[in-house]
């Protein structure tokens, strides 16, 4: 602190404003880089090469497009910014869902929303979303007592997304399952770069913790020495965070257009959404809700 002070009497608090916002872009764009082209990409290459399943392959993607939320909560409840954790969270729920109907529609996929379970997941999506404004709108405070409530509505929503799913994807399944056999007998499984893919990941997790450990020590700065609003630190921090997502929805309609079916992509592209926001509500905010709480 005595440093900053001692910048700021010297050069101008403007400059060393101007420098944080600099340092909080280059860090976030750094944790959006990285979680697009590394991680994603790895995962999406794992996936295909175990030939996993549209919903499998959603549901991963969506836990990996997490990873910048799950960075950005940690520090910044770690740094005591609890206000920046929950407009990251609801900015990031919103975006998401956004971006999946902007990809939705440009690739004309809007009739494959007709489908029962992706209208109960997209309700469930809805949900993630009014959580914390009623959180905000209420003043509720995230304390302790939320964890077993998060925990409890996590395990009720993916409860009735995998039965949603069972009971009305089985035909889309099955043509998955059909696909997945002819691919397995005319593809040869590479172990080798599994293997890669998976070291890929780890680089990637050690490239995303140094990113967000020096992205929360510019939050802290621009919270505390200038007085930047939480509420817009988390806007713009869920803007940053939800980018990686925008790539993957585009990308599982690709998936679903190469594989002859488009009901595919829209199936990955759900369960992303889903997985995602989920994740972001109930385990990353709750996370949060821990760090805060052990840091009174």
């Amino acid at each position: 602190m005595n440093v900053y002070n001692r910048i700021i009497q010297k050069d101008g608090g403007d400059k060393v404003l101007y420098i944080e916002i600099i340092k909080f872009i280059f860090y976030s764009s750094l944790i959006v880089l990285i979680s697009k082209y590394i991680l994603v990409s790895a995962l999406r290459k794992l996936a295909d090469n175990l030939n996993l399943k549209a919903k499998t392959v959603g549901d991963i993607a969506g836990l990996a497009t997490s990873v910048p939320e799950l960075l950005t909560i940690t520090t910044t409840s770690l740094r005591g910014l609890p206000g920046a954790s929950i407009y990251n969270i609801l900015s990031s729920n919103v975006i998401n869902l956004i971006q999946y109907l902007v990809a939705i529609i440009a690739n004309k996929n809007g009739n494959k929303l007709k489908n029962k379970a992706i209208k109960i997941n997209l309700i469930l999506v809805g949900i993630t979303i009014l959580i914390p404004i009623i959180l905000l709108r209420l003043k509720i405070e995230l304390n302790i007592g939320l964890v077993p409530v998060f925990i409890a509505i996590y395990l009720l929503f993916r409860f009735i997304n995998n039965n949603v799913h069972k009971l009305y994807l089985k035909k889309e399944d099955k043509a998955i399952e059909e696909q997945i056999e002819e691919e397995k007998k005319s593809e040869n499984r590479n172990d080798k770069e599994a293997v890669k893919n998976i070291f890929v990941l780890l680089l990637a997790g050690v490239g995303l913790y140094i990113a967000g450990d020096k992205l929360g020590d510019t939050l802290e700065s621009l919270c505390n020495l200038f007085s930047v609003p939480q509420v817009i630190i988390g806007i713009l921090l869920g803007f940053m965070t939800s980018i990686p997502e925008l790539i993957t929805f585009f990308e599982s309609q690709k998936h679903g257009k190469r594989s002859n079916d488009e009901m595919i992509g829209v199936i990955e592209a759900t369960s992303n959404l889903l997985t995602s926001n989920m994740f972001n509500l109930f385990i990353i905010q709750t996370i949060g809700i821990i760090l805060i709480n052990i840091l009174k």
